[in-house]
């Protein structure tokens, strides 16, 4: 997921999408906790993914433009 596309977004689309990847993260982590998982390195992208949502919603927040 790229930054500018989440900066396309509306707030509501940006809060939907970050419930849903903390939601597919939690269960991630319940699935490798008890078996092995397919992908381990998705548990990686949906952390980094996660982030760059809360940082665009910070920006928005406080009023910052980023280039």
């Amino acid at each position: 997921m790229k930054v500018k596309e989440l900066r396309d977004k509306d707030e509501e689309a940006l809060h939907r999408e970050l419930q849903e990847l903390t939601e597919a993260r939690f269960k991630l982590g319940l699935q490798g906790k008890s078996q092995q998982t397919k992908n381990p390195h998705r548990f990686r992208t949906l952390r980094r993914d996660i982030a760059r949502i809360k940082t665009v919603l910070r920006e928005r927040m406080t009023g910052e433009a980023a280039s």
